[in-house]
Parts: structure tokens; C-alpha cells; sequence
């Protein structure tokens, strides 16, 4: 199987990160799921993602000290694998993992996923338990020198044939609950650890362990990694071995984080293409922060600021995943997430025309679609001209309002309010 074919288009779905951090549940999943299914399925929203530590015992109940406990308890099988934590997930007990509800989110047309440390459990390491498939404990494939920095439940994997072994039982176990989507943390780029001599691209050989153990299963399972930024001198290598990687580190509902993805799109805009996909992270949409200890919040980006994400996301081609409690979805979040003609820019191929500290200006699609952007603090004209954008005298429809562009004299100057935009597509 080509692991391009894994994901044709940007995948797009839920993830429970931005709402629940570590603390998600079974049933907070299920509710979720569901209204993925009934409003956003029909739209192209798919993917059902259970984020960090869904193996840990009693995680968030410490998050006024730590994010993640230092060394906390954690469920293992007999082979050095996770399990999810049976007491926020009962359907996995008995050693059923994410079988059972993998199979509900199937059940309803979606598709199910996980994220995942790079690496093999120190708890394993420490217990030398096995490793499945070899004479070898986890401690002989685990590199003690090979750690993340900002979370304590991982020991790298050596690069040697038991390593290789180590994960195809990992992806054994993964294919077996039906996984469809796996993020894998601590390897896109791992901050200046250099245990292997290869600075930010520390975990490389364990991208290449991961794809080849997909590759073994024959079943279509989309890999994404994190954390970013990605290194865009390793392009080629995320191309070859991954379907998506993040162009950016965590970024949450503040006005710079969103203006600083207009450089880094611009950076990694040659590298969009079907299957490989660079990942500007998740959209921090609707009601967010629930699990980080200090009361959920609504987005803090102005409506305008969120119309601009959602934008050059689609028109970059980026990944969609958002990671808002559902449940609690509001008209306006929600018609952000519904709106086919902005959605059908995915994965329109990306081009900047300009951009600076005041206003950026992308075509896409080969000139289908032309977005403009108004990146100040204040109202602003933005224009483009025939010579910049040709066919631009046929005029377009703006995506959001449904209006006619104002095109006179072969030139199409719209004026924004801060930090907002207006998106076209061109007649042809």
C-alpha cells in the first residue's frame, strides 16, 4: 500500500487536546464522536482523535503542580505496550484496548485515532518486561539517554533490529482496535535533544520504524507527528515516511499565533501535496481548556481573527482538526466548520503573492481562489492587480458573504477591519 493513499485529501476531525488535555474519558469521547457525526460528518469531518495519556492512571489530577506526573502510574500489557487506563475507559478492560470503542466510532462512519509518545514505556524499561516477537526485554531496546524533555513517560527506541521489532508489535496491537490515525509526540522535532548526534531531528530512525510498521499491517493508518516546527531541511524525509506534520509548536487562540502562520506557511508552501500534508495544529475554535485546571474559556480570537485561521488553513491545505467540546458547539463555531465553499479549497496548492507586516495576499488552486489579508490593527485597503493575478478581470465570489468582487479597472482592492479577510473564487 502507498501511504499517500492514506489520506488523499487533509484529514479532518476532532481531537480531545484543547478541551480535555490529559484528562479525557470514554464517555466525554462518545458524546463527542456523536456530534461529529450528526453536524460536521456530512462536511467532511471524519476522524475521532484521543490525545495524550489515555494510558495514564489518575492523569490531571495533579495539574495544579504537573501536566504530566513525573513517572505516575501507568497500564501495560505483558509485551511492554500501552493499554488505556480502564478506569476512564471501561470498555477496555479485560485487554481490549480501544477495541470496543474504536468500534462505536466506526459505528457511527467515522474514523478512530490516537496520539502516542515516541518510544517504549520506562515503566517497561524499569520491569524488563518483553518484547513481543524477540528474546529481548524492553530494556535492551529502550535508550536511557534518549528522553523528552517536557514529558516523563518515554525512553527512545535503539535503532536496531529489536527496535524494529518493538513497534511492528506496537502497530499489530494498534490494527487489531481498528486504529485508522496515529500522532505520534516527541519526534517531528525533539528541542535541541542530541542523545544521537542529530540535534531537533533526534527520533528520525523512529519515523522510519513507524512507517514500515504500518506498512506491515495493510491497513490504511495515517501517521501525523509532532511536535513542530518541522525543519523544512527535512522535508523530503517527512514526505517519504509521514501523511502530516506540524509546521508550528502548540498554538492556542491569541492573535500572534495565528499572524505568525502566515510565515511559516510561506515557508513549507512548495511542500503541499496529496498525501503529505505540513500541519499548521489544530483550530482553537469554540469552548476550550477544561482540563488544564483553570476553568474552560471561550475562543479568544475575535470572529474576524477566526475567519482568517479557518481560511488560510483551507487555502494552505492544511489539516483540520478541531478541539472544541462539541457538545457544547455554537452556531458561529459551528458555521465556521460547515461552510462547503470555503472547505472545498482543500487541498488547493498554495502560493503566496505577498506579504508583509500589514497584509498578505495567496492564490490558490492555480489562481482558482485569491484570499486577502489585512494582518494590521486597523481598517485597511488590500488590493492585487491583473499583472499579480491574472483572470482577476473576470471577477469571483467571496466565500464567506457571498458577494461579488469589486473588480474595477483590473484591479480588486477590498478594505478589512483588523485582522480580517476576504476570500474569492475566480471565475474561469
Amino acid at each position: 500500500m502507498n501511504k499517500n493513499d492514506f489520506a488523499p485529501r487533509p484529514p479532518m476531525g476532532w481531537n480531545s487536546y484543547d478541551y480535555y488535555d490529559t484528562t479525557v474519558n470514554e464517555s466525554q469521547v462518545c458524546a463527542n464522536a456523536a456530534v461529529l457525526a450528526e453536524k460536521l460528518r456530512p462536511f467532511g469531518w471524519e476522524y475521532v482523535v484521543v490525545d495524550i495519556q489515555w494510558y495514564a492512571h489518575g492523569a490531571g489530577s495533579m495539574r495544579e503542580q504537573f501536566q504530566y506526573i513525573p513517572f505516575g502510574g501507568v497500564e501495560l500489557d505483558g509485551f511492554s505496550r500501552l493499554l488505556p487506563d480502564p478506569e476512564r475507559f471501561p470498555s477496555s478492560a479485560g485487554g481490549k484496548g480501544f477495541g470496543p470503542l474504536a468500534e462505536y466510532v466506526h459505528s457511527l462512519g467515522l474514523k478512530f485515532g490516537i496520539h502516542i509518545m515516541r518510544g517504549i514505556p520506562r515503566a517497561a524499561a524499569h520491569r524488563h518486561t518483553p518484547v513481543k516477537g524477540c528474546r529481548l526485554t524492553a530494556d535492551m531496546v529502550a535508550d536511557p539517554s534518549s528522553v523528552c524533555r517536557w514529558n516523563p513517560d518515554m525512553y527512545g527506541v535503539r535503532d536496531c533490529e529489536a527496535g524494529q521489532v518493538y513497534y511492528d508489535s506496537l502497530l499489530e496491537l494498534y490494527a487489531s482496535w481498528g486504529v485508522d490515525f496515529i500522532k505520534c509526540d516527541d519526534i517531528c522535532n525533539t528541542n535541541n535533544q542530541s542523545a544521537y548526534g542529530e540535534g531537533n531531528y533526534a527520533g528520525r530512525h523512529e519515523i522510519e520504524m513507524l512507517a514500515r510498521a504500518i506498512e506491515k499491517q495493510g491497513r490504511p493508518i495515517v501517521l501525523s507527528l509532532s511536535p513542530g516546527p518541522a525543519l523544512i531541511e527535512r522535508s523530503w524525509h517527512y514526505k517519504k515516511y509521514a501523511n502530516m506534520w506540524r509546521i508550528t509548536d502548540d498554538l492556542w487562540d491569541k492573535w500572534p499565533d495565528v499572524k505568525a502562520m502566515f510565515a511559516r506557511c510561506e515557508l513549507w508552501q512548495d511542500h503541499v501535496e496529496a498525501g503529505c500534508y505540513p500541519d499548521c495544529d489544530m483550530l482553537p475554535l469554540g469552548q476550550l481548556g477544561s482540563g488544564f485546571g483553570h476553568g474552560a474559556w471561550s475562543c479568544r480570537l475575535t470572529r474576524e481573527e477566526q475567519r482568517t485561521m479557518v481560511t488560510l488553513w483551507c487555502l494552505f491545505g492544511s489539516p483540520l482538526m478541531v478541539g472544541a467540546e462539541l457538545t457544547e458547539l455554537d452556531d458561529w463555531t459551528l458555521s465556521l466548520l460547515t461552510n462547503r465553499e470555503v472547505l472545498a479549497m482543500l487541498p488547493a496548492r498554495p502560493r503566496q503573492l505577498r506579504c508583509t507586516e500589514e497584509e498578505a495576499v495567496w492564490t490558490a488552486g492555480d489562481g482558482t481562489y485569491l484570499a486577502l489579508f489585512n494582518l494590521a490593527d486597523s481598517l485597511r485597503t488590500v488590493s492585487v492587480s491583473e499583472s499579480e493575478c491574472s483572470g482577476l478581470s473576470r471577477g469571483g465570489t467571496e466565500l464567506w458573504t457571498g458577494k461579488e468582487a469589486p473588480v474595477a479597472a483590473g484591479r480588486l482592492a477590498v478594505t478589512l477591519g483588523e485582522h480580517s479577510c476576504a476570500v474569492y473564487r475566480m471565475k474561469q
